[in-house]
């Protein structure tokens, strides 16, 4: 792509890995500047690396979302190398274990991580994506949101707070051009599942058909951002998607 169809000023959060790093790889192609959050230097240099390319300037900030400080450095990445089009609210982390023998700290902090981070930037990136008259988030959730999951009840929480807190937002900025995706994505390939914290799931229950890859999920994404589509949850696997629409209809014929 020339340099002239270069438009989009992408952040992108939780970038080094998996679902995020996939964003990254599918949108440089886009982009004239991206800046790539995450934890982990190493993985975040070899990513700027792999994508150098004539007409995209990269930044790297390695910080960690859960605390005050890493949030307010991201927030003035985006003052300053923005204005940002496109929000990926990505970093996340899972736990699996009994809510009553968890470590409350590491509770709260997924807390902070998956929603009181996602607030902070998104209300960072809107007063700039008003002022030029469009933009777009993706605020990344899981179709483990709409079901009650025991063991990992803080993350499925967290995660439906997402999707209320995504199609409420739609509601309030469509009229200034903006599009909110809460991307509801299932089971993910990627180094997610095999960090300590998770460690007490049983990867083996899910049968290979029920993987997606990162790739794939970013792919559907960014079809349904570029769609004229105004639904604002986006399941990519569509056995997933026929799941939550019966459950949601069983739901629903309980008021009826």
């Amino acid at each position: 792509m020339t340099t002239e169809l270069r438009t989009e000023i992408a952040l992108i959060t939780g970038a080094s890995a998996g679902i995020g790093k996939a964003f990254a790889e599918q949108l440089a192609s886009r982009c004239k500047v991206m800046v790539l959050v995450g934890r982990d230097v190493g993985k975040l240099t070899t990513l700027r690396e792999s994508l150098s390319q004539a007409g995209l300037t990269i930044y790297t900030l390695a910080v960690d979302l859960v605390t005050n400080i890493g949030v307010t450095r991201v927030m003035e990445a985006i003052r300053q190398q923005g204005p940002v089009t496109i929000l990926i609210n990505n970093a996340g982390v899972g736990a699996h274990g009994r809510f009553a023998d968890a470590d409350l700290d590491e509770q709260q902090a997924m807390v902070n991580l998956h929603c009181n981070a996602t607030l902070a930037l998104c209300r960072a990136a809107l007063p700039y994506m008003k002022t030029q008259g469009g933009g777009r988030i993706v605020n990344v959730s899981s179709v483990g949101s709409y079901l009650p999951l025991k063991n990992a009840a803080v993350y499925g929480a967290s995660k439906a707070f997402l999707n209320a807190y995504s199609e409420a937002l739609q509601l309030e900025v469509a009229g200034d051009g903006i599009k909110i995706q809460c991307l509801c994505p299932s089971y993910t390939r990627s180094d997610f599942h095999h960090r300590a914290a998770a460690s007490g799931f049983n990867l083996s229950v899910v049968p290979d058909t029920a993987w997606w890859t990162p790739a794939d999920v970013v792919a559907a994404s960014l079809a349904q951002l570029d769609s004229d589509s105004d639904e604002v949850i986006c399941v990519p696997d569509q056995a997933s998607r026929q799941i939550l629409r019966d459950r949601l209809r069983s739901q629903a014929e309980r008021f009826i």
